[in-house]
This record gives structure tokens, sequence and C-alpha cells, in this order.
């Protein structure tokens, strides 16, 4: 939450401008970027896109430069608690004060430019444009920024120059703008690729990979490819998992993720492969340094809202799509010894709500279909892209009844009451997960735990 009368209204300003509106071009956005003064200059840019572990990469990668001595700034979304989690030097985030100043010179700016025909920025184009700006005070040598949504259009790509790009998973999210098919939201994901400029992704899907591969060689990028077979989880830990690193570099490395999510594997090794090629190609098996600087920095990379285990047994995952829910699935699966083979799991609690562009049906069929959850709660949420109550009850029965017999549902009046219910006062020997929408974990996680400040 924020604090001031002034930061209150500041945040309802920005909540009024359009979210998911059509884009200020480019242009628009170097434009106000002129009238600022550039403030991108003098940072080495590394930007980040994808679909799933965006947020993840920046973060893993941010703590490994520290760890190596390096000042960073770090541009990520969406924010769970308070807007000003979206951006932070050296792991402290941005203060009211420094937020204000940047909010009122953009806003100067667009009343001055008015007249001339400068559009008025949408959210997050404004908070990217606040971003810089602070970033300029700050001066960090890195600056690690994540795409608010797709690549080729999205704000972000209007930075000039960058020292690194990287592209995690793809799959299918907000296909009503950047495509139906993998190949074409991949093809927008690659709008962030430059000439001369190095860029990390993934060898799969294969459809996204070979999109992404055939537009790092036109654009002149040169590219490495993180491939399945260059970790190797080792198990998980009571604070998180241990897993080995291989590939050229990285030769049976083992390292540690503060997390539970067996898919936090998968974003560090695009992390360590980055950080790996923005240190000119070290050696982390010849130069100790470096190995210890990255085994550091990922064990320290904790990422709220990523299988984070907020209260005992009693866990929140960011899943909001498909991907993500195979993921997240995945995760509860190896976290529990019994699995879906047990014929008597545990009580294993799911607390689940969803934004109605999103694909829940699909959702809430693989959640079905795993047989990891005894019970199911729906949490209806605020908000305009909020699914409503009645409906979400209703989907949520309907597949429990094709999908998973036996499957316990239950509704629950708001988060709040679902976060009294069924994680405060919640069963004796319950597990209680999370999932279904970044809003409902930034709910929740509000009532549960104080931003830092």
């Amino acid at each position: 939450m924020e604090n001031t009368a002034e930061m209150k209204r500041a945040v309802e300003y920005l909540d009024r401008t359009p979210k998911f509106a059509k884009k200020n071009s480019l242009d628009t956005i170097r434009e106000y970027l002129r009238r600022l003064g550039d403030p991108q200059r003098g940072m080495k840019i590394i930007h980040v896109a994808g679909t799933n572990g965006k947020g993840s990469v920046c973060n893993f990668l941010s703590s490994c430069l520290r760890e190596a001595g390096h000042s960073v700034g770090l541009f990520i979304s969406p924010h769970l608690i308070t807007i000003r989690e979206r951006m932070s030097v050296d792991g402290v985030m941005i203060p009211e004060e420094a937020f204000l100043d940047a909010f009122e010179r953009v806003m100067r700016e667009y009343e001055a430019g008015r007249e001339e025909g400068l559009p008025h920025p949408l959210y997050f184009e404004f908070l990217f444009l606040i971003g810089m700006l602070w970033f300029s005070s700050r001066k960090p040598e890195y600056l690690i920024v994540e795409t608010g949504l797709g690549g080729r259009l999205d704000a972000t790509n209007s930075l000039p120059d960058k020292v690194m790009t990287v592209i995690t998973r793809i799959g299918l999210d907000h296909t009503s703008i950047l495509g139906g098919t993998l190949g074409e939201i991949a093809a927008e994901k690659a709008g962030i690729l430059r000439k001369g400029c190095p860029a990390v992704f993934l060898d799969e899907p294969e459809e996204a990979y070979r999109t992404i591969l055939r537009a790092a060689e036109e654009a002149g990028a040169p590219f490495s490819v993180v491939s399945r077979d260059q970790w190797e989880v080792i198990g998980p830990r009571e604070n998180g998992i241990d897993f080995y690193l291989r590939s050229e570099y990285y030769k049976n490395l083992r390292v540690h993720v503060p997390s539970k999510a067996v898919y936090q594997c998968e974003n560090a090794a695009l992390a360590a492969e980055a950080f790996r090629i923005i240190l000119k190609g070290a050696d982390p098996k010849n130069d100790p340094a470096v190995a210890e600087a990255l085994g550091k920095g990922l064990m320290k990379g904790f990422w709220p809202g990523r299988m984070e285990e907020i209260l005992p047994d009693v866990f929140i995952d960011g899943a909001h799509n498909p991907d993500g829910i195979r993921a997240f699935l995945k995760s509860v699966r190896m976290m529990t010894a019994d699995g879906v083979s047990s014929s008597e799991p545990a009580k294993r609690w799911l607390l689940f709500s969803c934004v109605r562009d999103k694909d829940y049906r699909e959702e809430l069929g693989m959640i079905g279909d795993s047989g990891l959850f005894t019970d199911i709660v729906a949490v209806p949420m605020q908000g305009a892209r909020a699914l409503g109550a009645e409906e979400l009850m209703a989907s949520i029965k309907n597949y429990a009844k094709d999908h998973a017999e036996g499957l316990r549902v239950h509704d629950a009046g708001s988060v709040r009451d679902a976060v009294q219910r069924f994680i405060l006062h919640r069963e004796d020997g319950a597990q209680v997960f999370v999932a279904g929408s970044l809003y409902l974990i930034g709910e929740i996680r509000g009532l549960l735990k104080a931003p830092s400040s």
C-alpha cells in the first residue's frame, strides 16, 4: 500500500489511464525520452522479453551482477503490492518522494507538449518514463529492463542501445494482441533483438525457437542457446532447490535457488548464460570469483510470489496462463512425496482465481487432471478484468466434475475471506497453494506480508 496522500493520488491517476488500449508509437516514447533529457544515457541496458519467467531472469541476473561488484537497476512488471516494486537499484525500490518527483516531471512534459499533439502516456509507458528518470539520477552501471507486453512495440523497446537481450520461455498468452501461434508471439518478443547485441534464448518450444533463431540471424545478433540438458535437478531442499549447471562453461557447477519452483532452474540457467556473456566469456571453472558471484547471486535471488512459502505449508505462485499452470503443477508434484500416484493424497487445497481474458478453462482442466488437490476454492477478485464470483464458481464446479472426481469445491466471499478461512484457519495438516492470477497473489501477499520500504 502507498503511504502518503500524494502517492495515493498519483497511483489513482495512473490507474485511470488505459492499461490495455492501443499503445503509443515508439517514436512517441522516444520523443518523451528526448524531452526528459535522454535519461537512458550512460547505462548498460539488458533487455528481457518472453511469456513466462521474465521477472525471475531479471532478478537472478541482477543478483549475480551485484555479487560481482556491479550496481544494477531493475525495471519489472507487474507489481504485487506496491507500484514502486517496479523500479529498484541494488535491491532498494524507488522512494515515494522520488516517484512523485518523476511523476510530476512527466506530467509537465505532457502538458507542455499537449498543444503540439503529444499524446498522454498509457499506464505502463508512464511508469517506464518515471523509472528512466529515477535510474538516471541513481546512475547504476547496468539497467535490466523487462518488457511489459510483447517486445517489438513495447515502450521499453524505445531504448536505442543495449548490451544484452534475453528471451525467456514463449507460451500462448495475450493471443488477441500478440498472435495466435507460438511463432507469431515469438516474432513479437524477438523484436527486441539488435544487430551486434548478444542474445540468449531457449531451444524450445520448437516453433518459438525457430522463429527467434531466424530473427537473430536476420538482425545480425550473436546468440547463445540454452538447452534443457544444461541443468539437472538434484532435489528439493527445505529452503529451495539444488541443481547442476552443465554447459561448455558451467561443467557440473552445483548451485541453489531459494524457491521450490522447479521452473526456476530454467530461469537461473538463462540468467547464468547471460551473466557469462556480460562478463566477456569468463569461465567459472577457471575463475573462482566468477563462480562464487554466480553461486551467491542465484542463492540470494529470491523472487516473491514464485512458489513462495509465505507461511508454513502455504505456497503462493504467480502462474497465470496455461504454461505457467503446467510449470506450477510440476513443482507441486516434485514437492509432494505421494504425488499423483497416491490413492489417499494428503489434504491439499488450491485457492484459485483468474481474469476473464486468460484461458482459464484449459488451466482448470490441467488442475483437475493432475489429481494433486483434494479441495479447490473459488476466490473472487476485484477489478473489471476479474472473472465474476458466480462465473468463477460455476467454471470450477464444471471442470471438477469433468476432470477430477472427488475434488471438493468451495467458494470464498472475497480474497480477505479466503485468507481468513482457508489460510489462517486452515485444517490441521493441510497444505495450501494459491495460483491462477498475479493479482490474486498480490492481494494475498499484501494481506499477509508488508512490502519492503
